[in-house]
């Protein structure tokens, strides 16, 4: 745990150590080096690969990990093998741009170690996530900015647009959680923003002026998530909006999704800096508070994976939905993802409004997530992702049946990128 006062130069030592030692260390024995890509389909605990299948959207996120560890390695915040990085990444985009695309230009969800595409869900078709080529389009962009790539940057573009035309139809597949007819969920304008932020920083790198209408685009999800899904009276991010646009008294319109919440504050502060946006910056900053607020345990510590509006286990009436039956099953597990976010999150709003809570959150979600997370030998170097209500391993498949190099290295790496620009503590 790290208290205000201490240097700056002692937690980058921290989170240095913490992607080099023990995150990478793990990450490097999984990747895939004669077709591309990663291994993730890993037991709970990290000792045990029990599929070689690859989903894209691990595989999207892996290459947004790997293009960002290389570009601090360039910059010299790191000190990993660039070379075999760049290697990573080639095989990868390569593999992807090869096996991933339909004739459609939607994206595979699923395929075997080789490429060879499985349906998911047996006859449902292959295209059946979106978030799959939200994912795609990141790993693209990303590896087009570090590596001033056009052709790739040309895909991320081009997948964009195939899934903002799906949003624009409401034609969205999102299973094993497809959206009940008529109702609205956060998580569409959550990552859509997440997307068009990153993707019109690329272009504008690459000097493409078609950049300006992404940007635009990511105006107007910033918009819709601050303006729509933002309870100004609560300071709440609302997971769910029913038909016509009512907040129903059930348990979909009730939960709240705490890591959701705060990880999509910080797309929107993100945004509003760059856009000098000091409204929705405050009223992100209080979003964050709130969802902690809702969110954290206080008998055992952490944030419940969903909680009701009014604290606790989600209530409110049934529809059997089979997102409500997740919500209402897995509500108290402790996941690793939301405690990542809350560590970048808390100090990036810190670096933006100077309001003294956000170290005490921070600390507090320090102290809670190195406390519980890392296996008990550091054997691994990863964390046993997925803890019961009292901080115990449990082996239970959480949205996909795999371990995902996403959150914690993206998370550690955005914290040392803040600590380099902004003296925080």
């Amino acid at each position: 745990m790290h208290d205000k006062g201490k240097d700056n130069a002692e937690l980058v030592r921290f989170y240095k150590d913490q992607i080099q030692n023990n995150f990478f260390r793990f990450w490097n024995n999984a990747v895939d080096r004669k077709n591309g890509g990663i291994f993730n389909c890993f037991n709970n605990a990290g000792t045990t690969l029990v599929s070689r299948n690859k989903y894209t959207w691990s595989q999207g996120r892996f290459v947004w990990v790997w293009s960002k560890l290389y570009e601090l390695s360039e910059g010299r915040v790191l000190s990993l093998d660039m070379n075999k990085l760049k290697e990573d990444l080639e095989r990868t985009v390569r593999f992807l741009e090869k096996h991933v695309f339909m004739q459609n230009g939607n994206c595979v969800f699923l395929t075997d170690e080789t490429g060879n595409w499985i349906e998911s869900n047996p006859g449902k078709g292959f295209d059946t996530s979106f978030y799959a080529d939200c994912f795609i389009a990141l790993g693209f962009s990303a590896y087009a900015k570090v590596f001033e790539d056009r052709h790739y940057a040309e895909l991320a573009l081009r997948t964009y647009r195939q899934i903002d035309k799906r949003v624009k139809q409401n034609s969205l597949r999102s299973e094993p959680y497809p959206i009940p007819k008529g109702y609205k969920f956060h998580s569409v304008p959550m990552i859509m923003l997440n997307v068009t932020e990153e993707l019109a920083l690329t272009l504008e790198k690459l000097g493409d002026e078609r950049g300006e209408e992404v940007d635009r685009d990511s105006c107007y999800y910033m918009k819709e998530i601050m303006e729509v899904f933002y309870n100004d009276k609560e300071g709440r991010v609302i997971e769910t909006i029913g038909p016509e646009g009512v907040i129903l008294n059930n348990v979909l319109c009730r939960h709240v999704n705490p890591g959701h919440a705060i990880e999509d504050m910080w797309f929107v502060m993100d945004l509003a800096g760059r856009k000098n946006r000091v409204d929705y910056i405050d009223k992100a900053a209080r979003g964050v508070k709130s969802a902690i607020r809702m969110g954290w345990d206080n008998e055992f510590g952490g944030l419940l994976r969903f909680a009701d509006v009014d604290g606790g286990k989600p209530k409110g009436e049934r529809t059997g939905d089979l997102y409500e039956t997740l919500i209402l099953d897995t509500w108290d597990t402790k996941l690793w993802w939301p405690h990542s976010e809350m560590l970048y999150t808390t100090l990036l709003s810190y670096s933006l409004t100077r309001d003294e809570e956000f170290i005490a959150l921070y600390n507090m979600a320090h102290e809670y997530a190195f406390n519980t997370f890392p296996d008990d030998d550091n054997k691994t170097g990863e964390w046993v992702q997925i803890r019961d209500r009292g901080g115990n391993p449990i082996n239970k498949v959480v949205a996909l049946p795999v371990k995902d190099p996403y959150h914690i290295l993206r998370n550690m790496i955005l914290i040392l990128e803040l600590l380099k620009q902004k003296q925080l503590i």
